[in-house]
C-alpha cells in the first residue's frame, strides 16, 4: 500500500482510528508487562537476599550453640 502524503498514512484508508488504537493498546500492554516483570524481578532478588541472610544467621546461631 502506498501513501501520497503523511495525512493519508495516518488516515490508513479510513481505518486509521482502529489501526492506531490497536497499536496504542499493544504498546500500553507491552509496557505494563515490562514494568510488572521488572517489579517481580526486583522482589525476587530481595527475597533471595533475605533468605541468604536468614540462613547465614541460622548457621551462625547453630555454630554458637544457641
Amino acid at each position: 500500500m502506498q501513501f501520497n502524503s503523511l495525512s493519508e498514512f495516518f488516515a490508513m484508508g479510513g481505518y486509521g482510528f482502529y489501526v492506531w488504537l490497536s497499536y496504542g493498546a499493544c504498546a500500553v500492554i507491552l509496557l505494563g508487562i515490562f514494568i510488572s516483570s521488572k517489579r517481580t524481578h526486583g522482589k525476587i532478588l530481595d527475597d533471595v537476599e533475605s533468605q541468604i541472610a536468614r540462613e547465614a544467621r541460622i548457621k551462625k546461631a547453630k555454630e554458637q550453640g544457641l
